[in-house]
């Protein structure tokens, strides 16, 4: 169990510091997202954190009502990283009901009180197909 948090906990370090780092599997090449010891592809466990592009498409999207007075609506969105993996998070700088399905997105990890979250921002001129 404390080698399952030990990815975890240099993933949340890194996040604290503003990096966004996601895994490479050394043996089959291929991306992980969210960290862990062992590759859920292949196996092994010759697994590194890697700095991704931070670049990918919105593949689902879904906005989450709320009062103006509770911090208002927001969208949570699926992200299809470039480099393969799929997390959840949210797209901002935009209206929440203006993301949509295709749509071209960047990283950026947002601090707060000491804890960093990755979100996303539209890529300019990157709109859904």
């Amino acid at each position: 169990m404390s080698v399952n948090r030990g990815a975890l906990a240099r993933h949340q370090a890194a996040l604290a510091q503003g990096r966004f780092l996601i895994q490479k599997c050394n043996d089959c090449t291929r991306h992980i997202y969210y960290p862990r010891e062992i590759c859920p592809h292949c196996g092994s466990d010759a697994v590194e954190l890697v700095e991704p592009n931070g670049t990918g498409t919105v593949y689902a999207v879904t906005n989450v009502r709320r009062k103006l007075a509770e911090g208002g609506d927001y969208n949570v969105s699926l992200i299809d990283l470039d480099e393969g993996p799929r997390l959840m998070s949210r797209v901002e700088k935009m209206a929440p009901d203006s993301v949509k399905i295709g749509q071209r997105v960047s990283a950026r990890v947002v601090l707060t009180e000491g804890r960093g979250m990755v979100v996303f921002d539209p890529v300019p001129g990157g709109g859904a197909p």
